[in-house]
């Protein structure tokens, strides 16, 4: 979970270097995914510092003095800090890897949360999650039924900055042993599958949804499992 915004226009300001941010994405999975308090604005402000800390030595020392300014506690500011930088890091990645893919034309105006590109001149948003334990059905189920899903995303998603019922491609990464959260650090396999879909992409395996009255929904999943 996270309320950050991420668009194609931050990738004009700094380097991406996918390789240097798996690296770096590694260092947080020897701890436990945990978050001790639900995501709120006091918190996100006190760890905004994630936005400009692409490395994890960085981030150590910035938290440290978080916590004594603030008089936080210790363990709660770790893993709010580092659950924010991780998910906002991998979300720079996916970013960068669909800017890079031929067809795709990163949306330019830094104010539009509904667009972050468009493939084949339709407008998407992108979202990675992890396969969703809620769904209460198996991965299997979900490759098959993908409308199933997409409708499930859409009615359960948070209701943060980026809520909203317009395009969206779902990249969904799944594990068997269930540590999806893990695969949003494997920028390599990341970037095979999302690659490998657009390279095949067809506006005609878009799923449809009616919403609202007002337009159409299109959407898809980018299926991304961890090799067995």
């Amino acid at each position: 979970m996270d309320n950050c915004f991420t668009s194609f226009s931050n990738l004009f300001f700094m380097k991406i270097d996918l390789e240097e941010i798996e690296k770096q994405l590694k260092h947080r999975l020897k701890y436990p995914y945990k978050w001790y308090r639900k995501q709120n604005n006091i918190w996100d402000k006190h760890t905004n510092f994630i936005y400009s800390t692409p490395t994890w030595e960085a981030l150590i020392p910035l938290m440290a003095a978080v916590v004594k300014k603030e008089k936080l506690d210790k363990k709660e500011l770790f893993y709010y800090a580092i659950n924010r930088w991780y998910n906002f890091w991998s979300a720079m990645a996916v970013e960068h890897i669909f800017s890079t893919c031929d067809g795709i034309v990163p949306e330019k105006n830094t104010k539009n949360r509904l667009v972050d590109f468009t493939l084949q001149g339709i407008s998407f948003d992108h979202k990675t999650s992890v396969f969703p334990k809620g769904f209460n059905k198996s991965f299997e189920y979900a490759k098959k039924n993908p409308r199933e899903l997409i409708e499930w995303l859409y009615k359960n998603q948070s209701s943060q900055q980026r809520h909203h019922l317009k395009n969206r491609l779902f990249v969904i990464v799944y594990d068997k042993n269930g540590e999806h959260w893990k695969l949003k650090s494997e920028i390599n396999l990341l970037e095979k599958e999302i690659k490998n879909y657009v390279s095949n992409f067809t506006p005609f395996q878009l799923q449809k949804f009616n919403f609202s009255t007002e337009t159409e929904t299109l959407s898809d999943v980018i299926w991304v499992e961890k090799p067995q």
